[in-house]
C-alpha cells in the first residue's frame, strides 16, 4: 500500500478531504474527490467518511483504495514550506 505523506500548510489547521486527495495526486480534482467520498472510497481512520468536505486535521490517516495518507502538522516536515 502506497504511503504519502502530506504537510498541512502554516497556519492551516485542516485541510478538506476532497482538496486533500486532489493535492496529494489521488484525483485531477476537487470534483473527482467529492465523487470518490460520495462513492465510499474513501475512509478516515478507519471509517468510511461520507461527508465530501470533512475536515482533516494533523495525525489523521486518509485511505482511498490502496492509497494511505499521512496528514501531518506544519511542525513535523521540518521543512519550510
Amino acid at each position: 500500500m502506497p504511503i504519502i505523506e502530506f504537510t498541512l500548510a502554516e497556519g492551516s489547521p485542516y485541510i478538506e478531504v476532497n482538496q486533500l486527495l486532489k493535492a496529494t495526486g489521488v484525483c485531477d480534482s476537487g470534483g473527482a474527490g467529492k465523487m470518490l467520498v460520495a462513492e465510499g472510497h474513501v475512509s478516515v481512520g478507519g471509517v468510511v467518511e461520507s461527508r465530501k468536505t470533512a475536515k482533516i486535521r494533523a495525525g489523521q490517516i486518509v485511505t482511498c483504495g490502496d492509497v494511505r495518507i499521512v496528514v501531518r502538522g506544519p511542525d513535523a516536515g521540518g521543512q519550510d514550506a
